[in-house]
């Protein structure tokens, strides 16, 4: 009897790992809060690419968040028209919970009008990084299934 417990102990555990790896850096559409429209960037230093802008959520102790910087910083520079801030979330606690991060590291990410086009949490490998740039491309395409995170690195 506690042998079966174990065992079933450890398939759920196994379970949920797998779920919530799946779900890092999943690629999403966004978020509405607010009043739907563009955030104003500019007080928090964000100017906008011509073709799209990573605005990458982090905070001093998220190991996940350096990682996520380095994908985005590269994958920023080899595409034209891109770039990548990143905002420290406790640098401004209104701007964070009005935009509804709720962990570290996210990246919101908007069109060529500041206009948040798809989100993702978590690490993010560099095929989830070219699927967001597409939705910028395509809007209409935010609404699409997410990029698992085992997809292509």
């Amino acid at each position: 009897m506690e042998f079966l417990l174990l065992a079933g102990v450890i398939v759920l555990t196994a379970l949920v790992g797998v779920a919530w790896s799946r779900r890092q850096g999943a690629v999403r559409g966004p978020r509405t809060t607010g009043d739907g429209g563009p955030a104003d960037w500019l007080p928090q230093g964000v100017g906008l690419g011509s073709r799209a802008t990573f605005v990458q959520f982090s905070a001093e102790v998220c190991a996940a968040c350096r990682s996520t910087a380095r994908v985005l910083g590269a994958q920023a520079a080899r595409d034209g028209g891109v770039v990548h801030h990143e905002l420290d979330v406790e640098d401004d606690l209104a701007l964070t919970s009005r935009l509804a991060i709720l962990r570290t590291p996210t990246v919101l990410v908007l069109d060529s009008d500041g206009v948040e086009v798809a989100r993702m949490s978590g690490g993010v490998t560099p095929a989830q990084a070219r699927e967001a740039l597409a939705r910028a491309s395509r809007p209409e395409a935010a609404t699409a299934a997410p990029v698992a995170a085992g997809a292509a690195r």
